[in-house]
């Protein structure tokens, strides 16, 4: 059976590059192709979507927005957010909105193909420059952060790797440990992350409400 991916994004000339990208893919099958979160909104849930691929910048709704009311509507919904923005901030709130994944608009075809199979599989797929801002961000952390909010010695490992570019094959290779378990660890890593925010948010309300 073949994956059913959509595409949210605003500029023409991009949507259609990667309507084609999918197309030669045999075993992914693009149902939509939408240029706003508004439009995404009326139509996508009515699909039966495996994966999205998100542009975060959109006229209007954002494509974070978009993506956390979809995964409203449908929670099973894969979102990859595919952006030009690589910074921390916009990194943590996507993941918080529910997306699976981030990736930046210069990856390759046979990346974004691969992220696409490896979130359908359950996966987190993640840019190599994503990684390093997600790892950055865990060496920022204090040292009285809660130990949930923290990285295994493991998960540093897999970060680690994923950060200097290795796919997830060849992190199973050198760690010794199978692809499947690699994208545990990665999924794992981004749980954190919502945890991190979520004490975060939890904070600052409660900050707000003195």
């Amino acid at each position: 059976m073949k994956i059913k991916v959509a595409i949210v994004e605003d500029d023409p000339g991009l949507r259609e590059q990667l309507m084609e990208v999918l197309r030669a893919a045999p075993d992914l099958e693009c149902v939509g192709a939408y240029g706003s979160g508004e439009q995404a909104l009326k139509k996508l849930p009515v699909r039966e979507t495996n994966v999205v691929l998100m542009d975060i910048r959109l006229p209007r709704m954002s494509g974070i927005q978009c993506a956390a009311e979809l995964k409203k509507t449908n929670p099973a919904l894969e979102i990859i957010m595919v952006t030009v923005y690589e910074d921390s901030e916009r990194i943590f709130k996507a993941l918080k909105a529910g997306a699976s994944g981030y990736l930046v608009k210069s990856s390759p075809p046979e990346q974004l193909l691969a992220a696409v199979r490896d979130a359908s599989a359950g996966g987190a797929p993640m840019s190599s420059h994503i990684a390093r801002r997600v790892v950055k961000h865990f060496h920022l952390l204090t040292p009285g952060s809660q130990d949930k909010e923290k990285l295994s010695p493991r998960e540093q490992e897999v970060l680690s790797h994923l950060a200097s570019g290795f796919i997830y094959k060849e992190i199973s290779d050198k760690l010794g440990i199978s692809v499947e378990t690699v994208r545990t660890y990665v999924k794992n890593i981004c749980l954190k992350l919502h945890v991190r925010n979520r004490s975060e948010a939890i904070s600052h309300h409660r900050v707000d409400a003195v």
